[in-house]
């Protein structure tokens, strides 16, 4: 593999990773912006302006868009988070230039009233839907009660109030603060011709105006709180559980990955053998999170209502026995190994390396291989993790649980 990389005088920064040896191509756009860079009052309008670039150009109708990506057989999409909304597209190399192309005239979208007023309805259905789902309530909830006042706890969706008084106008604004070209990496890896992908990059950006854009980072220990939240349609109680970790660009959020497995993983973990094996949880994970300037562990767990005192106290007891005793050389092997297989597996595609690739360059400007990576990880000791709980301690915890009437059955 091969890394090339080329800053336009407007500051987008271009990145390549070249296998000429891969059957396919991927290609997309990094913005580094989401709903912590949004004003409360437009909360949700970085997820909505995803929405809204597939809404077509002044050239191209939303029809003609999904039909050009269409017509070359591109797996396509986009997301929106906290900090990044990403558009992507794998493709066969053959198709690479049209589907760049593509995404270049969409980086620069209408932003039609029309189209605004139908979306606003769309990322409304969307809200509704999604607080139909407890699971996603509760990390929701959760995550705007740990951060309590920092950006990180802006909602990615927004609200129906915000959402409802968004204006278009609002919007354009905010897309051209954002969608600057020095605040986006346009990033391609697989089988490709760098110096035809840097040409038409060159041709097709160099216009793009540069704006002053900033994000003030600012690390959050978490409010500590803890809150329940009681909806009658509910039969199950849905627990999140969040605390401090370390950000993207700290070392040792490899270290704090293998902890999130070690507790958390969905197969052969503390959570999983203490919990889920002995049927007093239908589910219980951890994750760690690692953010711009700060990061988070983040549990949730799905249980009856009666059984909650009781998960609550052997949570606490993993998180204690961390804290006292710490992990040990067996289960450091194991969580290893489960992370580099994933690692391996998700990087042997174009599509992986793609997100790989965007993601380095967005929080630390740095090329990392495979190889890099797959080192970090085996370099973790014991002795890191126990230094990892003994500063961030998981056990003292934000808690939010979402569950029914504490008097019904």
């Amino acid at each position: 593999m091969e890394f090339k990389k080329k800053k336009l005088a407007n500051g987008l920064s271009l990145i390549g990773e070249v296998n000429k040896s891969a059957k396919s191509v991927s290609v997309g756009f990094f913005v580094k912006t989401g709903a912590r860079d949004e004003p409360k009052q437009i909360n949700g309008v970085s997820h909505f302006l995803e929405h809204m670039l597939f809404k077509g150009t002044e050239r191209l109708s939303a029809f003609e868009v999904n039909e050009a990506f269409d017509k070359t057989g591109a797996q396509f999409n986009a997301f929106t988070s906290e900090e990044n909304t990403v558009f992507y597209a794998a493709v066969l190399p053959e198709y690479l230039v049209e589907v760049t192309k593509l995404w270049i005239e969409l980086m620069r979208p209408a932003l039609r009233d029309e189209d605004f007023n139908i979306e606003k309805n769309v990322i409304k259905e969307e809200i509704a839907m999604y607080k139909d789902l407890p699971s996603f309530d509760a990390m929701e909830r959760c995550r705007s009660l740990h951060f309590d006042g920092h950006p990180c706890g802006n909602s990615v969706l927004g609200s129906g109030e915000s959402i409802d008084n968004l204006t278009a106008e609002q919007m354009r604004s905010f897309f051209v603060r954002r969608y600057a070209p020095n605040n986006m990496v346009l990033a391609c890896a697989g089988n490709f011709d760098w110096d035809q992908i840097r040409s038409i990059a060159q041709s097709s950006c160099s216009k793009w105006q540069k704006q002053t854009v900033g994000r003030k980072l600012e690390h959050c220990g978490g409010s500590k709180k803890k809150e329940r939240v009681e909806k009658s349609n509910l039969a199950r109680e849905h627990i999140c559980l969040m605390s401090p970790g370390v950000s993207a660009q700290d070392p040792r959020r490899f270290a704090a990955s293998l902890l999130g497995v070690i507790v958390g993983d969905n197969v052969g973990s503390r959570f999983f053998w203490e919990l889920v094996d002995k049927a007093l949880a239908e589910a219980a994970a951890m994750q760690f999170g690692a953010m711009d300037g700060t990061g988070t562990f983040c549990s949730y767990i799905r249980c009856s209502a009666g059984n909650v005192p009781k998960v609550l106290d052997i949570v606490r007891g993993i998180f204690h026995s961390l804290s006292e005793s710490g992990i040990t050389d067996d289960e450091l092997r194991k969580a290893k190994n489960k992370v580099l297989s994933a690692l391996v597996i998700e990087n042997e595609l174009p599509m992986g390396r793609l997100s790989h690739l965007g993601s380095n360059w967005i929080y630390l400007e740095q090329y990392r291989t495979i190889e890099d990576d797959i080192n970090a990880i085996r370099a973790v000791t014991v002795d890191d993790v126990h230094s990892l709980i003994g500063e961030f301690n998981p056990g003292d915890f934000t808690q939010l649980s979402i569950g029914p009437a504490q008097n019904s059955s």
